[in-house]
């Protein structure tokens, strides 16, 4: 009897990782069937077949990889940390990317076009979201993965870290939404109002999107998910509760 809460909890956590990777891979897929079935494919010539790269790029890096980096230090908490570090540093790697590429090809499709660029509120959410993520891979690579700074500084830091992981996953959400939004304007706003398949497509990929941030944040946010602390772990809350409580560490 003692062991059922845990099953349970770990049988619900089991589950909740399975729909969030069921809603990441749904949403990087519905992407791709509106960019390739109503948009047009995909091509690298400057014509809008270039533009369909730039949200695929981003539901996939920004969205899917990003939380999935996040994940990992909840599926993997019994794995040493440092081989778990390196995972999550790899995967935003890879999500920093494919979030270059998408941007690159929006870019150069304007150029192609002739579009003005960085006019719309999806634009100046997008860049800011893309400039913040890349400080927030950097300083992780410092402080963390590849430590310069000491061990007081990286305690301090290590809460500003994961929300602003957490934030950031919000913000590459929401600015989808408002992507999702934009294009749908752009391309059939004389019809969207009378439920197009490709309409109703892409508020169903909007709606998946809102879901898979809801659940990575209840998985981030709920304590008897949290990876078991280990030595490391340990010494690093320490010197976070010294620096609260106006103290100084006693440790290097």
């Amino acid at each position: 009897m003692e062991d059922s809460a845990p099953r349970r909890s770990r049988a619900a956590f089991a589950g909740l990782v399975g729909v969030s990777q069921v809603l990441g891979l749904a949403s990087v897929v519905l992407t791709g069937v509106w960019m390739g079935h109503f948009r047009g494919g995909f091509a690298w010539n400057g014509s809008k077949q270039e533009f369909n790269i730039h949200p695929l790029c981003m539901v996939l890096g920004l969205v899917f990889l990003q939380g999935d980096a996040i994940l990992v230090y909840r599926v993997f908490h019994n794995e040493p940390k440092k081989n778990v570090k390196l995972l999550h540093g790899i995967i935003h790697l890879l999500a920093l990317i494919m979030s270059i590429v998408g941007f690159v090809a929006v870019f150069d499709y304007h150029r192609a076009a002739k579009i003005p660029d960085m006019y719309s509120l999806h634009s100046w959410c997008g860049m800011t979201t893309l400039i913040l993520f890349c400080l927030q891979w950097v300083m992780g690579l410092m402080f963390f993965l590849f430590p310069v700074a000491s061990a007081w500084l990286r305690a301090s830091y290590l809460p500003v870290h994961v929300f602003c992981g957490l934030a950031l996953l919000v913000m590459s959400v929401g600015t989808s939404l408002l992507g999702i939004t934009e294009t749908l304007l752009f391309n059939i706003m004389p019809t969207y109002s009378k439920f197009t398949p490709e309409g109703v497509l892409a508020n169903v990929l909007g709606i998946l999107l809102v879901c898979f941030g809801l659940v990575l944040g209840h998985l981030m946010t709920r304590e008897e998910y949290r990876r078991p602390p280990n030595p490391e772990e340990e010494a690093l809350s320490v010197h976070f509760k010294t620096l609260t409580d106006g103290g100084s560490p006693t440790t290097p």
